[in-house]
């Protein structure tokens, strides 16, 4: 039975250099993080070990008694991100900030550090992507200068904390968590492994000094952040900053707040001279014009608990091949297919079957939610009769494969925000609440009453029918 047990305690075990995973025996690939060859012998299995009763920090309390005003947030100077954040920066929260290559990330922060640097609050700014020469021409350019913002280049853990006993900030900002590294890890920066102990380390700081702090994050080309998941757990709040490229608009999204809700959205605008928010940026997603267009329809999409009015626009021109195109841009293209089936069975329209679709949104909105659907299919059949929908109107429901339009939420916002916008006249689902003065509203049951806001003109390419007259 001893030598049973011997052979137990020496057998050895294998561990994933990346993301750290042990086992008893060699695996070819790592089931945690699916890395390759990563997984290499180490020596003999451990002990298992019990941990005994310690020394408590602090005594337990009843609830009451806690002291609430230690975690009373402070603004940050950038009102957008306050509102997403809940108010401000939690003293001791750790906030991770995701987005693509070239969204903003680096310049939002770095306007977030200087703006919230004050005599008694010191910022430290680290960064490990650029040199400090790199950063400070960003600063110029956005005017991020402030004597108590302290920047640094640096790639080692251990010097970060070193700065950390130096600067003794009250926020620090690390651009970004994948290039740090701790020497005590194997594995390169960037790595689960590496990617677990710096966020670990930075987690148990911010706690121990009340520091709050903001860490930039990566993401994968599927759009998820970026290392383990373990390392959305730990941090308290987890925002994701998204936006074309070559469009203006920048949002930044809540997923995770362990201090506020997750449906908040914050808007910015990127130009030359940096970033700045948007109060009221429905007047990116629209087009001002005299007289309406044919094939365009408004309306209004909640991004959280913002209502933002936006446009549709769709263009049907015939086709030169067999197979039709059908290109869309800010629209899923399953719910534009979907559209168009059901305008073709639902509403008699014919002509869009073997025309070429084009369907887009202005200012590089995204239109994902289903009330959408009846300013799409409005658009749609607009482009296809050649004729332009009356003026001042904003279309809100979304579409079934029956043709019904079913009710969607947060109605009333969404007619106040039109018209706060000065649009008098809305197409909602039956029973919308209560309707904004001066504003009118035509409830309709399916697409076929929907469309009867069309002019009486004959459509192009269509079939007769009741709503044509």
């Amino acid at each position: 039975m001893a030598a049973r047990k011997s052979s137990v305690k020496d057998r050895p075990s294998y561990r994933c250099t990346e993301c750290g995973y042990a086992t008893v025996k060699w695996l070819g690939r790592c089931p945690e993080c699916h890395a390759w060859g990563t997984v290499e012998e180490v020596g003999g299995t451990p002990a298992v070990r019990t941990t005994a009763p310690g020394r408590v920090s602090s005594p337990a309390l009843p609830i009451g008694q806690v002291d609430g005003q230690v975690a009373t947030a402070r603004g940050t100077g950038v009102p957008e991100l306050d509102r997403v954040l809940g108010g401000g920066l939690v003293p001791g929260a750790v906030v991770l900030l995701a987005g693509e290559p070239g969204v903003g990330k680096s310049t939002l922060l770095l306007d977030v550090a200087a703006k919230a640097a004050d005599p008694d609050h010191r910022t430290l700014y680290v960064t490990g992507e650029e040199s400090a020469g790199q950063v400070r021409l960003r600063a110029d350019r956005i005017g991020a200068i402030d004597d108590h913002l302290y920047l640094a280049a640096e790639t080692d853990l251990s010097a970060v904390l070193g700065h950390l006993d130096e600067v003794k900030p009250s926020l620090l900002v690390l651009d970004s968590v994948q290039t740090v590294a701790s020497p005590e890890i194997d594995g390169a920066p960037g790595g689960m492994a590496q990617v677990r102990e710096v966020a670990g380390a930075l987690i148990r700081a911010s706690k121990e000094r009340g520091m709050s702090t903001l860490l930039v994050g990566h993401v994968t080309k599927d759009g998820a952040i970026a290392g383990p998941r373990l390392l959305e757990h730990l941090v308290d709040v987890v925002l994701h900053f998204e936006g074309d490229r070559h469009a203006r608009l920048r949002l930044v999204r809540g997923v995770k707040n362990r201090y506020g809700t997750t449906d908040e959205v914050g808007c910015f605008e990127l130009h030359d001279e940096g970033i700045t928010g948007l109060a009221d940026p429905s007047g990116l997603f629209l087009t001002r014009r005299a007289e309406p267009v044919p094939g365009t329809c408004l309306t209004v999409t909640l991004e959280g608990r913002r209502p933002l009015v936006a446009e549709v626009q769709s263009l049907t021109v015939d086709s030169q091949i067999p197979s039709p195109r059908r290109t869309t841009s800010g629209l899923e293209t399953s719910r534009v297919s979907m559209m168009l089936a059901v305008l073709e069975q639902r509403g008699r329209i014919s002509a869009l079957g073997k025309r070429d679709v084009y369907t887009a949104t202005v200012g590089g909105v995204r239109l994902s939610e289903p009330a959408a659907d009846l300013a799409m299919a409005l658009a749609l059949a607009s482009a296809a009769s050649d004729t332009p929908l009356p003026k001042n109107l904003v279309a809100i429901g979304e579409v079934g494969l029956a043709g019904e339009v079913r009710r969607v939420t947060g109605v009333q916002r969404r007619l106040a925000e039109a018209a706060r916008l000065g649009f008098t006249h809305a197409l909602v689902p039956a029973d919308p609440g209560k309707i904004p003065e001066g504003m009118r509203v035509l409830e309709v049951a399916d697409v076929g009453e929907a469309l009867r806001v069309l002019p009486t003109r004959p459509a192009r390419g269509t079939r007769s029918t009741p709503h044509e007259g």
